[in-house]
């Protein structure tokens, strides 16, 4: 329970010291002077969210900002026009009354509409405060928005109606919407629309909401629920629900061992199984960056210790996975399915830099909370992922709001701030499943999956063939190329049963396969590695989804190489088996050469061709790849058509075209001991390629087996060795299942790393 101090109590308590006696305040005026400076405190507060939800420090006649406000007015003027209240609906594209009620698809769909109709409301609300949207203080723009309100409470969102369909729609998304339209239209409300909206709230919200750390009260959810009660308090004179949604944050800011939340090794984890840091967690941290933001200073200020790991986060969670501006696709689930909408207007692709720039923004204003030196490092990170995005430009950033396109700018004018390189070096999440590797001139990162990790997740009709993103997906980008490689309509158009890095069935799974929100897990517990912090030896046993194939995998992650490892491949479902070692997305065009033992290979599509005994092979413009000892490879070029719709309901019908070029290892229909051994050599010249090549004990492969996998690379002072069962491996023997690690100094030291990986 918080005690309030009012100014003349608190400065009767502050000088206690020095005066013996005070005399007594009426109660009457006491109590009409709290009233007098909660009205004035809780008015404070609601010019701050304007202030948070609107921008600051920019100017409405330079650019970007001139274009975005007048297009914030065009919109709304549009909105203004097709706007026409009726029984079922606020526009008639957007019906929200629910013919049958309950929690199916298609109700889910009337919920988000009522969601859409508050949505549209806030769009308008905005070109009327902000400056030069050209509809700045219209009258008319003033009544559409105070009737929408009236409509949607009178029809759908009041005390009496029982939600349906998506419980986000009733619990965050329409409130959230609802009370920013409050509190930017607070003058022009009634006290009675007032109460009758926060009723709406109250009903739909009430305070058990957060009662329980539990269901769909956990991480950004939290967060989420407790923006919609503190901005309740605030537009409702609540001091009760301000403090509330205060002390209901407090779950959030521990680490966890276990379920949705920060991990110590840097995981975050939302729907229980889910690596989420790119998704619900930049929903975590931009919502807790504008609640610290408000509150601060105020009564309820957020304060205590355990919100600096919230700080600490930066660094340890979400950087790893920051890279030129954008947020890696492994840690952003469902949320890569979500490219063209088809109920998007403006048809704004999204994407992982576009999903990046709020996070960027974010880190930003968590800095105003944080102290001067972090504020000041992670302002020089974000400089450098701002300014290096040259694949899609933040300030050109079409979804991005204009609060965190003012603060980017703000940055980038910003001449006492100097931008920060990319930081180098290994991260392993073992809580996740996840690992970055971060090289100057490119970064990579594998996503796994284990018992406690999913193999993918479904959800909403979205991401519904992300089967084996979890099956030892290798992505990776360049310093400067390969920024769009996952950008450009990749997972509408990619094969989804050959993705970089991955061994998977040709089994024909359903869409959705494995049921909705993370519900399916392989039962295997040997996934993980051991890492120095710059190199690292990751294994995991690979169980199919929905598939009898099981495989041992294990990657080696070098200084300017990743060694891949494949053993114990086997299946019995009736269809070929492969593991892909390259699938590169070349766009529109497709033009790159590719080169096989110093031989072009053709540019026609289709193209394809066995590459038998395959020493190494080079993609211009990407990197190399070499095959020690030689190899059968597979590769095509293909022109490969898809839509959003195919892998998400609500996307977009439009077929998209892109080419790529592929390379994967045939094991075969039902193999019983398939192997595979590569080099990746991202940015690698054809001749680097070559020459790695040509010095054949450069690399030695220890072991392939399923039972152990290892290499050793002399000119490196490196071995790393996966134990899948105890045994010995050259000088290395192990009693149990482990992973080692070992680079060898000049000075004859060595750093010996060693973990178990086996998850309980």
């Amino acid at each position: 329970m918080t005690t309030r101090w009012s100014r003349r109590g608190f400065l009767t308590a502050s000088t206690a010291s020095a005066l013996t006696f005070t005399l007594p305040t009426p109660v009457g005026v006491a109590a009409e002077e709290r009233a007098a400076e909660d009205a004035d405190e809780f008015a404070t507060l609601r010019a701050k969210w304007r202030t948070l939800i609107l921008g600051e420090g920019f100017s409405p006649t330079a650019e970007p900002f001139k274009s975005r406000l007048a297009e914030l007015g065009s919109t709304a003027g549009q909105l203004r026009s097709t706007m026409a209240p009726a029984a079922g609906s606020l526009w008639p594209d957007l019906v929200y009354a629910d013919p049958e009620p309950d929690t199916d698809q298609e109700s889910y769909g009337y919920s988000g509409n009522l969601n859409s109709s508050y949505n549209r409301l806030n769009t308008l609300a905005q070109a009327y405060i902000q400056p030069g949207t050209g509809l700045t203080g219209d009258s008319t723009l003033r009544t559409a928005v105070l009737t929408g309100l009236d409509h949607l409470h009178s029809e759908v969102y009041n005390e009496n109606q029982t939600r349906y369909g998506n419980w986000y729609s009733w619990q965050i998304g329409a409130p959230q919407a609802l009370l920013d339209v409050c509190v930017l239209m607070y003058d022009s409300l009634t006290a009675a629309q007032i109460s009758d909206y926060c009723a709406a709230v109250d009903h739909f919200v009430p305070d058990s909401a957060v009662a329980d750390y539990t269901g769909t009260s956990t991480g950004a959810n939290r967060v989420d629920l407790c923006r919609v009660l503190a901005l309740r308090g605030i537009v409702g004179g609540s001091s009760a629900k301000v403090a509330l949604a205060r002390d209901a944050l407090s779950p959030v800011f521990p680490y966890v061992s276990s379920g949705d939340g920060l991990y110590t090794d840097g995981s975050f984890i939302q729907h229980s199984t889910v690596p989420y840091t790119g998704s619900y967690g930049s929903v975590l941290l931009g919502g807790l960056g504008m609640l610290f933001a408000l509150l601060n200073g105020s009564t309820w200020a957020i304060t205590g210790p355990k919100r600096q790991i919230v700080f600490d986060a930066v660094e340890n969670a979400w950087a790893p996975f920051l890279y030129n501006g954008l947020v890696m696709d492994g840690v952003s689930g469902r949320a890569i399915s979500r490219g063209l909408s088809a109920s998007d207007s403006k048809q704004i692709q999204q994407d992982d830099h576009l999903r990046g720039h709020p996070i960027l923004a974010s880190i930003v204003l968590l800095g105003q909370g944080a102290s001067t030196t972090e504020s000041a490092r992670w302002r020089g990170l974000v400089k450098g992922w701002v300014q290096r995005d040259y694949y899609s430009p933040p300030m050109s950033n079409p979804a991005i709001g204009l609060p965190h396109l003012a603060r980017l700018k703000s940055l980038l004018d910003d001449t006492t701030i100097t931008s920060i390189a990319e930081p180098t070096g290994h991260r392993l999440f073992t809580n996740m499943a996840r690992a970055t590797h971060r090289r100057p001139g490119w970064a990579a990162s594998l996503s796994m999956a284990d018992r406690r990790i999913t193999y993918y997740e479904t959800g909403n009709g979205e991401n519904l063939r992300g089967w084996h993103t979890g099956s030892g997906l290798l992505y990776w980008w360049g310093d400067t190329f390969g920024n769009g490689q996952y950008s450009d309509a990749f997972w509408p158009t990619v094969d989804p049963c050959r993705l970089p890095g991955t061994t998977a069935s040709r089994k024909v799974l359903a869409d959705a396969a494995g049921g909705d929100w993370g519900a399916s897990l392989p039962d295997v517990n040997w996934v993980g590695g051991t890492t120095d912090g710059q190199r690292a030896a990751i294994g995991q046993y690979l169980k199919g989804l929905q598939s009898t194939l099981l495989a041992k995998k294990s990657w080696f992650f070098l200084d300017d190489t990743v060694v891949c490892l494949g053993a114990g491949i086997r299946c019995t479902d009736g269809t070929a088996v492969e593991t892909t070692v390259e699938n590169r997305n070349l766009g529109p065009t497709g033009n790159s050469p590719f080169t096989v033992d110093g031989t072009t290979k053709p540019l026609a599509y289709p193209w394809s061709e066995t590459l038998t005994g395959a020493r190494w092979a080079h993609i211009g413009g990407h990197g190399g790849y070499v095959f020690p000892g030689g190899a059968s490879v597979k590769a095509l070029r293909e022109t490969r058509e898809g839509r959003w719709s195919d892998i998400n309901k609500g996307g977009s019908t439009t077929a998209l075209n892109r080419k790529y070029l592929t390379m994967y290892v045939d094991h075969g229909t039902d193999p019983t001991a398939g192997t595979y051994a590569y080099l990746l050599m991202p940015g690698a010249t054809a001749a680097q390629t070559q020459a790695r090549a040509a010095a054949t004990g450069w690399v030695s492969v220890l072991a392939n087996t399923d039972d152990q996998q290892g290499v050793t690379v002399p000119s490196l002072g490196f071995t790393g060795v996966n134990f899948w069962f105890g045994g010995t491996v050259g000088d290395l023997v192990a009693s149990a299942p482990c992973s080692v690690m070992i680079n060898e100094r000049a000075d004859g030291t060595a750093v010996i790393c060693v973990s178990e990986p086996l998850s309980s």
